[in-house]
């Protein structure tokens, strides 16, 4: 049965709402063939594939093995076979218009089964460093009949979810005989769901010209400001791997207005401000203290102490404190990096603004623990500063 999706391609919101959507689900499967079909059908929907499928490695048969649906046998191919076992040999990805005019193209599976190839994608599934399957969409629908490389970047995206969820699910049946079984378990689905965080964070950035590190500066300084306010490690925590997410809704503002080089008109401005809403809407469902925590600051980071913030007005502590904390981050971020309507502001300005700022936008004893830090804050903008790399985030310390 051919999958009857949407005539036009998903927007960048409609793929965080289905990956938000899928996350709790995933997260609570155990099995490794229940995950096949649970990723199949989220990478089936994000690039409005006819089918998708999974092929994982079976190293004691030389095989790639997947599964389809429930209650219908696993199928297996050659490990050199398709497009598939391309990618599984060189570790490239795929992406092809027409399968049958690709030498690559393996028709055994056409002529069994009564369909017809046309455009396919493969994305190698990689964990630790190594190949361990590949990831396969087969005859984009609707509108597009071609898939675009906009699609393979969305195909990678959940891959690399995938693969570390799988790989998690893998390890824990082998080791559920093992007391530490559910502990180890634990740590690697929570690195996969760190690692899909992040990459949702920089979803809502990946349209802006200038950001940059922006989300990862944002988490340290958001840390740091949590350590020293005296949060306890787990709060700590939280901040740091929500934080990334502050600006996620601005996947439902345009182009237009999300990188225009001058001042953005009053009804422009106020197009903008909807990204706080639109945040707020994409994870106000969502049932971890993680992702709680993130739509608290999606929300509330343009909030002000005195009340005149957006978008909800609120005052003092009536705004969250994860969302205090990531807007004293993200002003301080937003002024001393330079950003298409505007060069880096200087240090001592810099400094002066967050300073003056105190009372009024921010809360004053989060400015207090800025001053007198400073140094320490704002190293991460000297020339030689360092602050976190652009793969997954770090452990908290």
């Amino acid at each position: 049965m051919s999958y009857q999706g949407k005539s036009t391609d998903l927007g960048d919101g409609e793929v965080a709402a289905l990956l938000f959507e899928y996350m709790p689900k995933i997260a609570a499967e155990h099995e490794t063939d229940s995950l096949l079909v649970l990723m199949a059908d989220l990478g089936r929907q994000i690039v409005q594939a006819d089918r998708c499928s999974l092929w994982l490695i079976d190293e004691e048969k030389n095989e790639l093995w997947t599964k389809v649906a429930h209650g219908v046998s696993e199928l297996r191919i050659p490990l050199s076979a398709g497009f598939v076992g391309y990618s599984l040999k060189t570790g490239e990805p795929v992406l092809v218009d027409d399968a049958y005019r690709d030498a690559r193209f393996d028709r055994r599976s056409d002529i069994k089964n009564g369909y017809h190839t046309t455009s396919v994608m493969t994305m190698p599934l990689e964990s630790d460093g190594r190949v361990m399957g590949v990831f396969q969409a087969i005859n984009k629908v609707g509108e597009n009949v071609f898939f675009s490389e906009k699609d393979l970047e969305r195909l990678k995206l959940i891959s690399v979810y995938s693969a570390k969820t799988i790989e998690s699910a893998i390890r824990a049946q082998k080791l559920e005989c093992y007391a530490k079984q559910l502990e180890r378990k634990a740590k690697e689905l929570k690195s996969a769901h760190m690692e899909l965080i992040r990459i949702l964070g920089e979803v809502s950035e990946f349209r802006s010209q200038e950001v940059g590190d922006h989300i990862h500066r944002v988490a340290e300084i958001s840390l740091k400001l949590a350590k020293y306010l005296g949060l306890p490690a787990d709060q700590q925590e939280l901040i740091y791997y929500a934080a990334p997410l502050h600006d996620l809704g601005k996947v439902g503002i345009a182009d237009m207005i999300l990188n225009k080089a001058g001042k953005l008109t009053p009804e422009e401005f106020s197009i903008m401000k909807r990204h706080s809403v639109i945040g707020r809407t994409l994870l106000r469902d969502s049932k971890t203290d993680l992702l709680c925590m993130a739509s608290d600051i999606a929300s509330a980071h343009h909030e002000r102490w005195d009340g005149t913030g957006y978008p909800d007005k609120l005052k003092g502590e009536e705004i969250p404190l994860a969302a205090r904390i990531c807007a004293v981050a993200d002003v301080l971020d937003a002024l001393s990096s330079p950003r298409c309507y505007k060069p880096a502001w200087p240090e001592d300005r810099v400094k002066e603004e967050m300073k003056k700022s105190s009372g009024s936008h921010f809360q004053p004893e989060l400015v207090d623990i800025l001053m007198a830090h400073w140094d320490e804050f704002y190293s991460c903008y000297k020339p030689d500063g360092e602050f976190v790399k652009k793969n997954l985030l770090p452990p908290v310390k």
